[in-house]
């Protein structure tokens, strides 16, 4: 009897599985071969690339991050995988965590963002900077030595404050580099791109965490985060603030989305994309093989993000269905 309910449970569970419909394309989350996280999206022509840490952390390793992915769509629903741009190894003074990234176009090139722990010559995280012809590489360093490092930011608490770079260019042709993990950073960069232009300074808006990412629309200027605010929850979610101008002053608006499931860390990409808005997050849902989701194993997702009259986001609720789920009358008039 024994044996006879084990191989009905077995033919149960092997019917289910052959039932369970596959997932449709470009629902949540998007990359389903891939562990992967700190989405950064860049739009170049009629095309979106996705900018995201490979995550390869094994059994109940925090995280184990050595290189960068760039994924493409022209549709929102069918990926690309154009295979990594760049191993942490590729910054010879770095010595481990190709952790969250940026790309962006300036001057006829790519320019790409990244942080990393530094070696002993300058202990702690640390930002470096790559360069390329072509928004899918091969990126190379670009100035053979970290832009930011833990010195540079002497008042900060700890040492793994500068990571999570965000870059910007303003309609003045300014470009901006935002940074940071409880404390949140701001400074100009030099035409170059591989130099910071003037002073840091420090905008931390309230509870931020990390992943900062700026970007605007309409004059309004933007500055969205992962946040936690460790009074009354566990895992980050992500909250933003508002500016006339990229100087500020900063006004906080708020949580634009909870956590994402399963995962204590998120971080917020956002862009424009053939006239609709788009937020990108991760989570911890995705399971390959007999590798569960966990916080060093996390999985890109993507929403639609829509704007009010007074140019405030409306709140975003995560889902499986993304963009595939039908457009809401509501979102639509508030795109």
């Amino acid at each position: 009897m024994a044996l006879w309910g084990a191989l009905t449970i077995a033919a149960a569970t092997m019917a289910g599985a052959q039932e369970r419909p596959a997932p449709v394309p470009g629902s949540n989350p998007i990359i389903r071969d891939k562990f992967t996280a700190d989405p950064a999206p860049l739009v170049v022509g009629d095309r979106l690339y996705l900018y995201v840490g490979h995550d390869q952390a094994e059994r109940d390793q925090m995280f184990n991050m050595r290189e960068w992915l760039v994924y493409s769509t022209t549709d929102m629903r069918h990926w690309t995988d154009h295979g990594p741009i760049m191993k942490v190894a590729d910054f010879k003074w770095a010595k481990a965590d190709a952790w969250a990234s940026q790309a962006v176009f300036k001057n006829g090139k790519y320019w790409f963002y990244a942080a990393v722990e530094h070696d002993d010559t300058h202990p702690g995280k640390a930002i470096a900077v790559a360069v390329a012809d072509k928004p899918t590489g091969p990126f190379v360093d670009a100035k053979g030595a970290a832009l930011i490092t833990n010195q540079m930011t002497p008042k900060g608490t700890h040492s793994w404050e500068d990571i999570d770079p965000t870059v910007f260019t303003d309609k003045d042709g300014t470009t901006w580099i935002a940074w940071g993990n409880r404390q949140c950073y701001i400074a100009k960069l030099k035409p170059n791109m591989i130099e910071i232009d003037g002073p840091i300074t420090e905008i931390t808006p309230p509870h931020f965490e990390e992943g900062p990412w700026l970007h605007e629309r309409k004059g309004t200027y933007y500055l969205t985060y992962a946040s936690l605010d460790r009074s009354k929850h566990r895992d980050e979610r992500v909250s933003y603030a508002t500016a006339p101008s990229i100087k500020g002053p900063w006004t906080y608006r708020g949580e634009l989305t909870g956590s994402g499931k399963y995962s204590f860390t998120i971080h917020p990409g956002i862009v424009e994309y053939k006239g609709d808005w788009y937020l990108f997050l991760h989570n911890a849902t995705l399971a390959i093989g007999d590798l569960n989701g966990a916080i060093g194993r996390r999985a890109v997702t993507v929403e639609r993000l829509h704007y009010n009259a007074d140019g405030t986001m409306q709140p975003v609720v995560q889902t499986e269905a993304g963009v595939t789920a039908p457009r809401s009358a509501a979102g639509a008039r508030g795109k």
